[in-house]
């Protein structure tokens, strides 16, 4: 069995590489393929960079090219639900695309000749994957500098198990996500390319999972420091979870 590990950024699985073995790599279409055991399971890892059509592009290459039996994407979200803060953990159960729009031919949301609004993600993993995040946050300090986490204000943080949304767009005004809100109710994060990915691996039937730690509340004040989150704080709740995932 083999597992692909997709990120946006290369930062945001960084932490894995030295836990990474018998490693190859492998370049197509500008993105590097990481094939190698990660703790005792064999994976695939690559960072797609932002946006649907790169998340879209590098899922396909992926599981045409490397036989994955399911994809975890993992990374960053902005949270429009105020329940969430910097820090918590959104298990990604139906994901949509805010951005689709072709009505009045077809209604808003829903993806041309596949008649869904949304893609769920696989029932069996999703619980595995909460599984996993519950021992991530039960062992939180054994993963997180005190002092990193101290930084952005992350003392408890929660996990949820809840919509999300993507969208070629970094969301940072509160009028726009109060409007994505509005018309998706149960959405509580935002990001740029879960979506795309759940889209490519339904048309592929492959499980997936997305996986996604707060960075910012998608407003006018969602201005963090963007890079030192990445770094400090987001590849190691991915690390952390992803292992307890694999054990």
């Amino acid at each position: 069995m083999t597992i692909g590990i997709i990120s946006a950024m290369p930062e945001e699985i960084y932490a894995f590489t030295p836990y990474l073995q018998k490693t190859k790599s492998t370049t197509k279409g500008m993105r590097t393929y990481v094939q190698g055991e990660l703790f005792g399971k064999n994976v695939v890892m690559v960072f797609s960079r932002w946006g649907k059509v790169a998340a879209a592009t590098t899922v396909t290459q992926l599981i045409n090219d490397f036989v994955v039996d399911e994809i975890i994407f993992t990374g960053v979200a902005g949270a429009i639900t105020n329940n969430l803060n910097i820090g918590d953990i959104v298990i990604g159960k139906k994901l949509y695309q805010h951005d689709m729009d072709a009505s009045p031919i077809l209604p808003k949301y829903e993806i041309p000749l596949l008649k869904k609004s949304f893609f769920e993600t696989d029932e069996k993993r999703r619980l595995k994957m909460e599984k996993a995040v519950k021992s991530f946050l039960q062992e939180f300090n054994l993963h997180i500098n005190s002092n990193s986490a101290k930084e952005f204000k992350i003392t408890k943080p929660s996990y949820f198990v809840g919509d999300i949304a993507s969208g070629d767009e970094f969301i940072n005004q509160s009028t726009r996500a109060k409007q994505i809100k509005i018309d998706l109710p149960d959405v509580m994060a935002v990001e740029m390319e879960g979506a795309a990915v759940a889209q490519v691996c339904y048309e592929y039937c492959i499980p997936f999972s997305i996986i996604r730690t707060i960075s910012d509340n998608a407003n006018d004040n969602a201005f963090i420091d963007f890079p030192a989150f990445i770094k400090n704080i987001a590849s190691y709740y991915a690390f952390g979870i992803i292992k307890y995932y694999l054990a």
